[in-house]
């Protein structure tokens, strides 16, 4: 459904104020999660290194004159990644420009609405694919009472222990792979939950001074959990159809992970997971995403299109550690 003329004509406007509903690019956190390789071909190979034989212990003692001990490690090839296109346009109608208040601005508002779409879809995919049971080295559930085997007490009941539950998982991903995982990713349940965790409160609060009361913040729970940062998962959907009434709701849910993601991708640098862009489209960006504005004399339109192409693959699922239903 595109606006009529009277949609983007007001007869006494604030032509000083223009306000939109934009969600904040911060609030998208999949590339910060699994960080960026811009590509060159579409879909290609990548390398993924033995770990276990870097970390098995072959040296041995050397007599004179002999030969030092020889080792070595192998190297997987057959991992590949398909950076598949999404795109979405938006139109706009020569009656819609040529009414437009100068408030407004249909080309940059048209840019906006289908650059904000492509970011939902690719935090909505990350969500499916990775954000969830059954893809990383260790799941675990969380339960309104007594847990067992691999299950934790949900961490929005006061009687929980969310630091113990997080230094576990960290000592569980360092012992089988011997990195330490680097950032926490939290559904807004989650992050809400812990700020008023008593635990955490606890641990805090000998530094409130008066007019300043002791509270959590994102800053001070990654110092709590020992990582280096903790990503919010903010961005929100509306899942109802156009013209039904707004459903919106957080796209990460009530989960939690634990990963170790590198800080610079490169050769040899372990991550969990990577996000292939590809760039090879005409005018891409490095996260294989562009903006093409082009005319549609028939429809007596200009069309503003965006595509993005991406493969979020998981490289080392052992590199993290997942918390299913962390809170109630």
């Amino acid at each position: 459904m595109q606006p009529t003329p009277g949609d983007v004509h007001v007869n006494q406007p604030l032509t000083n104020i223009s306000i939109a509903m934009i969600q904040s690019n911060a609030d998208f956190v999949a590339s910060r999660i699994f960080p960026n390789i811009p590509v060159s071909k579409q879909s290609d190979r990548y390398y993924v290194y033995n770990r276990g034989d870097f970390n098995r212990d072959e040296m041995e003692l050397r007599a004179p004159a002999t030969e030092s001990a020889g080792s070595g490690y192998t190297l997987d090839n057959t991992p590949t990644y398909f950076a598949d296109r999404y795109s979405v346009h938006k139109d706009i109608p020569d009656e819609v420009r040529a009414n437009a208040d100068a408030v407004l601005n249909p080309d940059r508002e048209a840019t906006t609405f289908v650059t904000l779409k492509a970011l939902i879809k690719r935090e909505k995919l990350f969500v499916a694919k990775h954000f969830t049971t059954g893809k990383w080295g260790t799941d675990m559930a969380g339960v309104a009472s007594g847990p067992t085997g691999n299950q934790f007490l949900q961490w929005s009941d006061a009687n929980s222990n969310p630091i113990e539950d997080v230094r576990k998982g960290k000592r569980t991903v360092r012992e089988s792979t011997g990195f330490e995982p680097n950032k926490m990713v939290l559904g807004r349940p989650v992050y809400d939950a812990l700020l008023d965790h008593p635990d955490i409160i606890d641990r805090i609060k000998y530094g409130q001074t008066a007019g300043s009361p002791a509270k959590a913040s994102l800053a001070l729970l990654a110092s709590l959990f020992e990582v280096d940062e903790i990503l919010v998962m903010n961005a929100i959907e509306n899942t109802a159809k156009e013209g039904q009434t707004a459903a919106h709701s957080f796209i990460g849910g009530k989960k939690a992970l634990l990963c170790h993601s590198a800080t610079a991708p490169g050769l040899m640098t372990p991550s969990a997971g990577y996000t292939f862009s590809w760039t090879g489209l005409l005018g891409s960006g490095a996260e294989g995403n562009r903006i093409r504005q082009f005319r549609l004399e028939r429809e007596g339109a200009d069309r503003v299109e965006i595509d993005m192409c991406f493969d979020q693959k998981l490289v080392a699922p052992e590199l993290g550690y997942f918390f299913n239903a962390a809170v109630a």
